[in-house]
């Protein structure tokens, strides 16, 4: 069987080749450096080595000002330019005019009505639940399209049990500000469980919010935490992939890259792609509403 992974990282582009605003240059990150080399900047976007290729992705898709999350990931899950949908960019949730074309056109609906399997990796707490009950709908394009197509939404129990990741990684979060009584594991174990998991679908979909978070100056005390901890976890996915896997990391807007500011950029959305397949996404992906096509592609 032929599997997708997408880690979807929220609000990471490619920037400035200045330690004083981009985190990517403030330390060695893993993941970009002893995989590829060397760290990717607006100087020098495209990268390649071993068959794994880094690559911009146009997230401003011709249309004014800053790219927005809602507009960014609906064009993502859905392959539309959402924003010249409705003539703006939108975020950070769904646009009510968007959601019955993200409920029609979203990737877990196709690969679903292909007869193929999805799943949705992350896991949720109690009060992720809670809210949802009580019948509100600000919710982000991920959770609304995993709703629509009625994709599981996991919750503490299959996170104990090692069968889904939380959104941080490492549960860390959920012991130290939830008070969950659960083990904190070792990114390198969660990104193991990640690929098992990849292995199990035809499609699996993991999503990383804390990127945008740290990039609009919040979590302070935790960035060096996060950024670590994302580092060796993708680290060990890039260098344990499964030949069977067509790897995509992904993301919606520029905003991580640049920490002298507080809201997003205009600099390419950062695309990563590796094992079956890359070089294909790296040459096919250029604005973000091109990675499902792209991923549909690969299931023809």
């Amino acid at each position: 069987m032929h599997s997708t992974l997408m880690i979807f990282l929220d609000g990471v582009g490619i920037g400035e080749k200045d330690p004083a605003k981009n985190p990517f240059f403030q330390r060695s990150f893993k993941f970009f450096n002893q995989v590829f080399g060397e760290t990717p900047c607006l100087g020098n976007q495209n990268i390649s080595r071993n068959d794994k290729y880094i690559f911009p992705v146009d997230a401003c898709m011709n249309i004014e000002g800053l790219p927005q999350s809602g507009t960014g990931q609906t064009s993502i899950y859905c392959g539309v330019n959402a924003s010249a949908e409705i003539g703006q960019h939108f975020g950070p949730y769904a646009h009510s005019a968007l959601k019955p074309l993200i409920k029609e056109k979203n990737i877990f609906q196709t690969f679903k009505e292909r007869g193929l399997k999805v799943a949705f990796a992350n896991a949720f707490p109690q009060v992720f639940f809670d809210y949802l009950n009580s019948g509100k709908t600000r919710i982000n394009v991920t959770s609304v399209m995993a709703m629509d197509s009625e994709i599981k939404f996991n919750d503490i129990d299959d996170l104990r049990k090692g069968n889904a990741l939380s959104a941080e990684i490492t549960n860390r979060r959920w012991v130290e500000k939830l008070n969950y009584d659960i083990q904190i594991i070792e990114p390198e174990t969660a990104a193991e469980r990640l690929l098992n998991f990849a292995l199990e679908n035809d499609f699996t979909l993991f999503e990383y919010f804390h990127s945008d978070h740290v990039g609009h100056g919040r979590l302070a005390a935790d960035k060096e935490q996060l950024l670590s901890d994302l580092d060796q976890f993708l680290y060990y996915i890039l260098t344990n992939i499964d030949d069977e896997i067509t790897l995509l990391i992904c993301s919606d807007h520029g905003n991580l890259e640049d920490i002298s500011i507080k809201s997003h950029t205009l600099n390419p959305a950062l695309g990563i792609s590796a094992g079956n397949n890359a070089e294909y996404l790296k040459d096919t992906i250029k604005h973000l509403y091109d990675i499902k096509p792209a991923i549909m592609d690969l299931y023809k």
